[in-house]
């Protein structure tokens, strides 16, 4: 998807899309990285968008793993599901999603790998999805987010930090990623 398309979506969903331009490839090299991507036999995306981390998240787990993107605005979904034919995409909101209907309840995801815009979600919003994805975590399973650099400074970046380490506990940082418009950072964090 061209840049001008990525931002024409922004336009038309500001509330859902936190971002003006897709993360850069840099950026998903850091996530993949810190969420320990290749060693993962399932993971899930949250807010897979365009696929900008998609992308390097399918280059870097082993070929036997499971993924399953969820996303909520149903032409990325669609535009993924022709872009990544391999890999499974589900059109949902994530505080929503019903995992019980694809897989065992013993079942968890050794990665959980997100794209959302935390820092623009309502508090309630952000418990609700954490919510619902964190016990999917597998025990001793990675957690990754990002956050653009200085927007973590803002009351609502604050709050979402709290929170995570709240229900994450040790949650630590990356460096950060200057190549990325803003700049950004990874949080990650083990269950």
């Amino acid at each position: 998807m061209s840049a001008a398309a990525f931002f024409k979506e922004y336009i038309r969903n500001r509330k859902t899309i936190g971002a003006v331009v897709p993360s850069s490839p840099a950026l998903a090299r850091r996530i993949t990285e810190a969420a320990e991507v290749w060693k993962a036999g399932r993971v899930l995306e949250l807010g897979p968008g365009t696929g900008a981390l998609t992308a390097s998240i399918a280059d870097s787990m082993p070929h036997t793993s499971e993924y399953l993107g969820i996303e909520l605005n149903g032409d990325f979904a669609e535009r993924l599901r022709m872009r990544f034919p391999s890999l499974r995409f589900e059109n949902a909101a994530a505080q929503e999603f019903d995992f019980d209907s694809m897989m065992a309840p013993d079942e968890r995801f050794d990665v959980i790998v997100s794209g959302l815009p935390w820092a623009s979600f309502p508090s309630e919003l952000q418990t609700a999805i954490l919510d619902r994805v964190l016990p999917r975590l597998a025990p001793g399973g990675r957690f990754a987010t990002f956050a653009y650099w200085g927007f973590h400074k803002l009351p609502a970046g604050r709050k979402f930090r709290a929170l995570l380490h709240e229900r994450l506990h040790g949650a630590e940082t990356t460096r950060v990623v200057w190549g990325n418009v803003p700049p950004a950072f990874v949080y990650v964090a083990r269950a």
